[in-house]
């Protein structure tokens, strides 16, 4: 029994060995400053996606900002100009009205013509200045900022158009007075013959 006893252990010592042996070349051997220096790689570049997102982010922001800056800045040029476009008619009417009107040229039944005429321009352009204060400042129409920017666009071009047809009667009745003033002069001259 004694080489029984011997063989047995023989064979489990080289089983015992052949079996180590045989694990320690399936086992994968690591560096471990390797590992440790992909895994802070790793965290870099989950950090640098990070703040790509927010810098991303942070200019959308940004960029929706200088939109509505840019929005409002359009709409004040088109309010000014609007703005501008009537104190235009207010001091041309204010002006050539007087003008107009204070000439011996005019007949008294033209007189209160011509002023109709002239106040129903300055009454378009006063109520479009109302109507454009309330577009601005008060939410209660729900427009969009482009909906308000064609109301200012239609209303600045009305404007614009009111400028023109107040011109255009003052040239009109520029005109009829040089024409009575010259027919005047033609009739009421002396003859030497």
């Amino acid at each position: 029994m004694k080489i029984g006893i011997k063989k047995t252990v023989i064979v489990t010592a080289f089983l015992f060995i052949a079996s180590g042996h045989g694990m320690a070349q399936g086992m994968p051997v690591y560096d471990n400053i390797n590992f440790i220096s992909f895994a802070k790689q790793l965290l870099e570049a989950g950090k640098q996606t990070s703040n790509i997102i927010k810098t991303v982010n942070f200019l959308k922001k940004q960029k929706e900002n200088i939109e509505k800056v840019s929005a409002a800045i359009e709409k004040l040029r088109a309010v000014q100009e609007l703005i501008h476009n009537n104190k235009r008619l207010y001091d041309m009417v204010q002006g050539d009205l007087r003008s107009i009107l204070n000439s011996p040229y005019i007949r008294a039944d033209e007189i209160e013509r011509i002023s109709e005429s002239f106040n129903a321009i300055l009454d378009q352009a006063t109520d479009d200045l109302e109507f454009i204060n309330e577009v601005l400042s008060s939410d209660h129409l729900k427009l969009t900022d482009g909906e308000r920017m064609r109301a200012i666009r239609v209303h600045q071009e009305e404007s614009m158009e009111m400028v023109t047809e107040i011109e255009r009667k003052t040239r009109r009745y520029r005109d009829i007075i040089a024409f009575r003033e010259m027919q005047d002069k033609i009739n009421n001259r002396k003859t030497n013959y």
